[in-house]
This record gives structure tokens, sequence and C-alpha cells, in this order.
């Protein structure tokens, strides 16, 4: 496998026309005082574009993404992008770390150091990782799949490759959104290859063999899947959407900055721990860079496109599956889906079960410190493995 030195190098060009069609918004109507409950805010919205538009600075952002070592290979018929960090320590294991939607590698900018050099960040060099951070097919600067079919699934085949052509024989990895349900195909599909894994958002299932009762759950554990199924319920549209029709959705996102950027920080704010205040977890540097990585590359279509695929492949959620590696779960309040212990330990090999006292969906934005301490805890007593 050839891996080539990449850097991320936006043509000015783009920029320009970004701030173009910024400056030529076309916003639409509320109804008046109804905030969020219809969708993105349009208050919100018209002060985010403003300062895209006005103050936010693309190129202090590429230079600080650009602070970590990117590369790109060829696995299969497809360019993969990723970080790869060396980890600073006696004996680093490597940690493959997988993102979802609609997040990108921006997500774990405040955790690659802190996994890959502990020491200079006040922990002990022996918790170190190499840390490889790849842009899942279809997202940020890996290339867009061509044909149909590429499920998590298949993704987990292209990691194990990934990996293999890295030189790394066993390895551990972590995810989160569509990166726990990677990661989960991996302990599942590739077991010898995997040290251990590590979520950060666990599907798990009732035993559909038992009756359908709650009595043999906890008064959290109820509240927690009462919570799950309003979800569901009042927000997935998005999933139906992405997963029947995502193509019809591409053209208004692949054109609009304003659009991509209203569907995407909706979910920055509705999955977060944020009290309702999206800039109470992440400022809005952070959340442009996000949608930046989408809309330079272009990929809104392509990374919704992955629901599809999951869809109609039975794959949307990992049904079925068993994982007998070690697993380690951090049950964040603010996450979607907070399945009860012992439905995850039909699922999984759960060694560690971590419940957060703060946090949401972007684990590694919200509450990085916490997350990187769990995840050394979970491996520590793996790396003699």
């Amino acid at each position: 496998m050839l891996v080539e030195p990449f850097r991320i190098a936006v043509p000015e060009e783009a920029l320009v026309d970004l701030r173009e069609r910024l400056v030529r918004v076309r916003l639409p109507d509320e109804i008046p005082g109804s905030g969020w409950t219809y969708g993105s805010s349009l208050a919100y919205i018209r002060e985010l574009v403003e300062y895209w538009r006005d103050r936010y600075d693309w190129r202090a952002a590429e230079r600080s993404l650009n602070r970590f070592p990117h590369f790109r290979a060829r696995v299969g018929d497809l360019r993969i992008h990723f970080i790869h960090r060396r980890g600073v320590g006696p004996r680093p294991i490597p940690l493959l770390i997988t993102h979802g939607w609609p997040g990108s590698i921006a997500e774990f900018a405040e955790i690659i150091d802190p996994l890959s050099d502990p020491a200079g960040h006040g922990a002990d060099p022996h918790d170190a990782f190499d840390v490889i951070v790849p842009s899942m097919p279809g997202y940020g600067f890996s290339d867009r799949p061509n044909m149909p079919g590429l499920d998590p699934e298949r993704i987990a085949a292209i990691w194990a490759e990934l990996m293999t052509g890295l030189g790394y024989e066993r390895f551990g990895a972590q995810g989160g959104d569509w990166g726990a349900m990677v990661t989960t195909y991996l302990g599942a599909r590739h077991p010898a290859r995997l040290i251990g894994i590590h979520l950060n958002m666990v599907i798990a299932f009732r035993d559909e063999t038992q009756p359908r009762s709650e009595d043999d759950l906890t008064e959290q554990e109820r509240t927690e899947v009462a919570e799950a199924r309003r979800f569901v319920k009042d927000e997935t549209g998005y999933q139906r959407i992405q997963g029947t029709k995502p193509q019809t959705l591409a053209y208004a996102l692949n054109d609009s900055p304003t659009g991509l950027a209203a569907w995407i920080v909706e979910k920055f704010r509705t999955w977060s721990d944020c009290g309702g205040d999206v800039e109470r977890r992440f400022t809005k540097d952070q959340l442009l860079t996000n949608v930046m990585i989408y809309w330079l590359t272009e990929t809104a279509n392509s990374s919704c496109r992955l629901y599809y695929e999951a869809l109609h492949a039975g794959k949307l959620a990992p049904r079925g599956l068993r994982v007998d590696v070690p697993t380690g779960c951090a049950i964040f309040p603010g996450e979607m889906v907070k399945p009860p212990r012992r439905w995850a330990e039909r699922a999984y090999n759960v060694q560690r079960w971590t419940r957060m006292p703060s946090g949401g969906h972007f684990a590694a934005m919200e509450e990085p410190r916490a997350l990187v301490e769990d995840v050394r805890a979970f491996f520590r007593p793996l790396r003699q493995a």
C-alpha cells in the first residue's frame, strides 16, 4: 500500500466563491417566536452566516488541522485520507478512531495529542497510542465512492486493510455515531485483529425472545429507554431522508452553504449536552470548521448516502452481531441512545462501563478530557494482550 503525505490546501477561489454565496444568502421565513421548534433557528443561522462571512478564518483552521501529520493511501478503489500521529512512550499501541455524520476529523482535534503523547499532557507515558484518524469514504478528504453498496461493514473491512498497510497486525478501535457501528463491525468481523474496542455511542436492543416488560429495568434505565423512543419518534426524519432520497437533498446542501450549515448545526445543538444553547458546547469556529470540511470537499451528498447504503443493506443499526473482543462503553448523558448495560452485554463483551457526568453525542469535542481518560483506562489492562 502506497502511503503519501497530504496537506490540506484549499484554493483561494473556493473561499471567494463561498463568501459570494454568503453575501447573496436568501433566508427563509419563520413563525415568530418559534426558535428551534421547526428546525434551525432563523435568528441563530443569520448570526452564524454573518460571522462566517465577516469573521471566520478558514486559513487559521487549515493551519490548525495541518499541525497533525496527514496522509492518503489507496485502499482498494478508494484513496483514504487519515491523520497518523505516532505515540510518544515506551510501547504505544495503535488506536483507530472513526467519526460519524455530521462529524469529521475536526471532532478529534483536542484528543489526538493527549492520546499520542500523554506525558506531554501530564499523564503516564505508558498510556501512549499511535493515533490513526481516517476520513470515512465519502467524507472530507477521502474519495467519494462511485459505486453503490459501501455500508458500515464494508468500511470496517477497508479499515482492516488500511491498518495492515500501515504495518499494524493488531490494534484498538474507538468510535461514536457511524464510527461506533464501523468499530462494532471491526470487532465482530475481524476479532483476531482487535485488542479491544471503545464506544462512546452504544446501540443495543432488548432481547426480543423475552416478554416485553420493563420491570427488570431501574428507574434511570426506564427513563433512558423512553428518551430513546422519543428520539426515534421526533428526531430521525433526517435518517429517513438521507436513507431514502439523499440525491434530492444533495442539490440544496451542495449548492447552499447556509443550507448545509443549518442542516448540520441543528444536529450539534439537538444531540449535544448544551441545554438548548449550542455555543455552550461549541464555538462558532468549531461548528464552521466542521461544516467547511463538508462544503469545500463537496461531500454532503456522498456522506449522506451512507444512510441509504446502510438502510438498504439492513445495517442502519448493528442487530444480530456479537462482539467477543473486550469492549469499553462511555455513556454520556446527552447521548441520543443509552441502552441498559444488560442489553449491551448481550451484544458486546463489556469490560468497562462508565457513566459520564456530562457531555453528549460529540464526546471528543464536548468532554475531551473525560473521553481521553476513559480510553486510557480501558486499554491499560489490554496492552499486554
